[in-house]
């Protein structure tokens, strides 16, 4: 899936920091006219380039997630999960290349730790990132209850 929203990741990390084409396709070890081909869909990186391409432009986990919230819900539905939440350093806009994605759910009946675990499995993929999951009843713990209250629909 991040190949092919290649072109939005790459564009959308690379001004979330304000960076020109030009500084990232240095960065890169690039030439500029090849990062405007990317970003416009002429060209579509191979894996290791976008990868190249996402830490040099130091993507953070929020750009994925909104970009990709529609399908991660969806996949959510797809492992008997509903009411993705998002808490932590994204919510806060903390988050940077180096952080994870903070999830809360709500298990639907018949929902299993195979279900939370292929759910974050489907996630890392679809983002990226590493994914940490609690669940809605995780948080009346009382070291987990901030979460309830930190936590909004992704």
């Amino acid at each position: 899936m991040l190949l092919d929203r290649s072109s939005e990741l790459i564009k959308f990390a690379r001004e979330d920091i304000g960076m020109s084409q030009t500084d990232l396709a240095r960065a890169a070890g690039m030439q500029q006219p090849t990062i405007s081909a990317y970003e416009s869909g002429r060209k579509r990186p191979r894996p290791e380039t976008l990868q190249r391409l996402l830490a040099a432009a130091r993507l953070r986990p929020s750009i994925p997630l909104e970009l990709f919230a529609d399908v991660i819900r969806a996949e959510a539905g797809r492992f008997h999960l509903s009411n993705v939440r998002v808490f932590g350093s994204t919510v806060r806009g903390e988050d940077n290349e180096h952080s994870d994605i903070d999830l809360l759910v709500s298990l639907e009946p018949g929902a299993s730790l195979f279900d939370l675990g292929g759910f974050a499995d489907a996630v890392e993929q679809l983002t990226g990132f590493e994914v940490d999951i609690l669940t809605e009843d995780q948080t009346f713990d009382e070291h987990f209850s901030h979460v309830r209250d930190q936590a909004v629909p992704l």
